[in-house]
């Protein structure tokens, strides 16, 4: 096994806290991070990755010192705390800022040695792109570490998750991850979320959840004359641990019907069944409604239902938001 790949990376991955979707100081710890790495890809609403190959000889420290520096620097200028994660590899990193403590740093060393120790000990759904379905899977054919995943053929892995879903799996469990820090613009995005009174189990209310979230976010978006280009639903579990899954709606869109199919679609891909649910969000990349194009369409229904939703949306602001609401989310259960 060959666990790392030459040219040899350095990332941090940096989980900035106290930052609510929106929050005026993430542009600044972005601009913060920027002046030590020219590599920076922001991770709305509240982290960020940074390549800091380049950075070790300019400022004669190495990774676990520059992760300091980061640390220390955020939290005197800008008085937001930080945890921190540092591997050869953006999966690693991740992974590492995962399992710190609040405040706090790990460093994965680049040796081979200390790469197989961190990695095999993890949970299966530690990897990336493990969800909750796959992670039944693994379990249930005895795989329940990253070492056991990595000890299992090839072909195994594949006839249990497919051809590409199990070539990525192993290569992943021996630490090959070829991806790479792209530096990108912060987009314009807005978040709505649900959280439950208890740990949710069952699927019917966590259908509800995502039906109160795209009711709230197509209003929000029609309010601000803003559109969705894109859709992440991010779902936080009874241990403390989220999936996200992204989609691109056809066209961009505030129509909540649109928006709820999306949003219902990002969950289903989930297959979550009987999963512990504490939280779920949902956040949506924006651009100016003025500059989006809408395709049109001879379906009366899809007609009547933008009708209604502009009448509706009438209601809401002489009435107050929830003047109008969908006949499912009565009596429903959990707080915005």
């Amino acid at each position: 096994m060959t666990p790392t790949q030459p040219p040899m990376r350095h990332i941090v991955h940096v989980h900035y806290h106290d930052l609510a979707p929106g929050d005026p100081r993430y542009p600044q710890v972005l601009d913060l991070l920027a002046t030590i790495s020219a590599r920076v890809q922001a991770l709305p609403p509240d982290a960020a990755i940074a390549d800091i190959t380049g950075a070790e000889k300019y400022f004669d420290r190495d990774p676990e010192g520059l992760a300091q520096m980061i640390r220390l620097r955020t939290l005197a200028w800008t008085g937001v705390p930080t945890t921190i994660g540092a591997g050869s590899s953006l999966m690693l990193a991740a992974m590492a800022a995962a399992v710190t403590e609040p405040g706090g740093l790990t460093v994965i060393d680049d040796t081979d040695e200390a790469i197989v120790a961190f990695l095999h000990l993890r949970p299966v759904a530690a990897l990336p792109g493990v969800g909750p379905a796959t992670a039944r899977t693994l379990i249930h054919h005895g795989l329940e570490t990253v070492g056991d995943v990595a000890r299992t053929p090839l072909a195994t892995l594949q006839r249990l998750l497919g051809a590409a879903a199990g070539r990525q799996l192993h290569e992943r469990a021996h630490a090959h991850d070829p991806r790479t820090v792209v530096p990108n613009a912060l987009s314009k995005t807005t978040t709505v979320s649900h959280g439950f009174d208890r740990d949710e189990l069952d699927p019917d209310e966590h259908h509800r959840a995502v039906l109160a979230l795209t009711h709230q976010l197509g209003a929000r978006l029609r309010d601000d004359q803003a559109v969705a280009r894109t859709l992440t639903l991010t779902v936080r579990y009874a241990d403390r641990t989220t999936t996200s899954r992204t989609r691109t709606p056809s066209e961009a869109t505030a129509h909540t019907l649109a928006l709820t199919r999306t949003a219902a679609g990002l969950y289903e891909s989930l297959g979550l069944q009987r999963a512990r649910v504490r939280a779920l969000s949902l956040t949506a990349e924006l651009t100016d409604a003025t500059a989006a194009a809408h395709q049109l369409t001879f379906d009366p229904d899809d007609t009547k239902a933008r009708r209604i939703e502009a009448a509706a949306d009438r209601a809401r602001r002489r009435f107050g938001v929830d003047a109008v609401l969908p006949a499912a989310l009565a009596g429903r259960r959990g707080r915005p």
